[in-house]
């Protein structure tokens, strides 16, 4: 079934091609937000160290504050939830694929301890049309690389969402790239799954109207939040209470 959508996109491509020049040049141009790429939020007991790689999603376009990025939302309601310190930082890149942060971003990041590392990248590798193969290849290389340099972080990665429900692509075109995107997703739970990496779900888009920036492709700020309340419990997984003794139940 995979071979046949994998087929049947390519055969769109002419469209895709049309289309997505169509809506490239209408969209409207947006940069990150200023503001601090890492930050901390005090706390007590041992601190979080959370590291957030990834495409422009990560950089925070769409959004004016950084702190309404996903980096800082996350490490907000992580710290509520835990009352732990949580350090983070965000490595965002505009038009980044996973082949890309594998090679330029990962060996030039500090050599810092993140015990917990989240990954939202594919985006761009479904737009561009990259195959399964390729994607296998760079996307697995990210996360041998991410293992290799911190062996015992908890990483999380946020598959591609649904291409249909983004504002900013025409129905055919979020069609194609939905068949795309579902080929990316596919292979990257099955690396995950392979080396030592966490898929979580997909993020719902309930609101499209409220949860896209002007751009109609990228998150706003409630979008950005929505994302973070998705992927919380997926990067700190909340501990389940330990059964009271039976002496002490009334």
């Amino acid at each position: 079934m995979s071979a046949l959508a994998a087929l049947l996109s390519w055969l769109a491509f002419p469209v895709y091609v049309w289309q997505g020049v169509g809506v490239r040049l209408r969209a409207r141009r947006m940069l990150p937000p200023e503001g601090p790429v890492r930050h901390h939020i005090d706390g007590s007991g041992p601190p979080i160290h959370l590291l957030a790689i990834g495409d422009s999603s990560v950089a925070g376009v769409g959004i004016d504050r950084a702190h309404d990025g996903l980096a800082a939302r996350l490490a907000g309601l992580i710290a509520a939830r835990e009352g732990r310190p949580v350090v983070w930082r965000a490595a965002g890149f505009n038009s980044a694929t996973a082949g890309q942060l594998r090679d330029h971003v990962v060996a030039h990041l500090a050599p810092e301890t993140w015990t917990h590392i989240v990954l939202a990248v594919g985006t761009n590798d479904a737009k561009n049309f990259h195959t399964v193969r390729r994607f296998k290849a760079e996307f697995g290389g990210l996360l041998y690389a991410l293992r290799a340099r911190w062996p015992e972080a908890r990483i999380v990665w946020s598959p591609v969402v649904d291409m249909r429900r983004v504002p900013a692509l025409p129905p055919l075109l979020g069609r194609i790239l939905e068949i795309r995107a579902a080929l990316i997703n596919r292979m990257g739970a099955r690396l995950c799954l392979e080396r030592g990496a966490v898929a979580a779900p997909r993020l719902p888009i309930v609101d499209p109207q409220a949860g896209f920036s002007g751009d109609g492709f990228h998150a706003s700020a409630a979008g950005y939040n929505a994302w973070a309340e998705h992927l919380a419990p997926y990067v700190v997984p909340q501990r389940t209470a330990a059964p009271r003794d039976a002496a002490q139940v009334p």
